[in-house]
């Protein structure tokens, strides 16, 4: 899978607060998932839910800004960058990850925009979600 990386692509200021994304998710990924969905259930706290194309830009902007979250086995760290730019923009896309629905087995993590996946290759319905970290209820600003 071939994914376009072009860290010039993406506006410096812009770039910085990417790198930081990035980082964070890299700090992240090393938790086991229990504690992931703990500290992101923490931080969607009073944000607002992504539209489908603000989750796409922070997508495209992740890829686009680091090599390790777009090769195809950087789902982890690629989602979670993905999410933590989105909080840092008050908003919040969902953070799923789940196996493949049909063999052989395969885990996946990605991130979903009015319930549906962004950035993905796969179509709707390919991996099935284990766990997830959707906007806050309303409740909980």
């Amino acid at each position: 899978m071939a994914t376009p990386h072009d860290p010039a692509s993406v506006p410096l200021r812009r770039r910085l607060a990417v790198r930081a994304a990035v980082g964070g998710a890299h700090l992240l990924s090393r938790l086991p998932p229990r504690r992931i969905r703990a500290v992101l259930t923490r931080l969607r706290r009073g944000s607002t839910p992504a539209s489908p194309e603000e989750a796409g830009t922070a997508h495209q902007e992740v890829v686009a800004t680091s090599l390790a979250c777009a090769s195809a086995r950087g789902c982890v760290v690629r989602s979670l960058a993905v999410v933590l730019l989105c909080r840092a923009r008050g908003q919040w896309a969902t953070w799923c990850v789940g196996p493949r629905a049909i063999p052989p087995f395969s885990a996946h993590a990605w991130v979903e925009a009015a319930g549906k996946p962004v950035g993905e290759p796969y179509p709707p319905g390919y991996f099935r979600r284990l766990i997830t970290v959707g906007p806050p209820p309303d409740g909980d600003k």
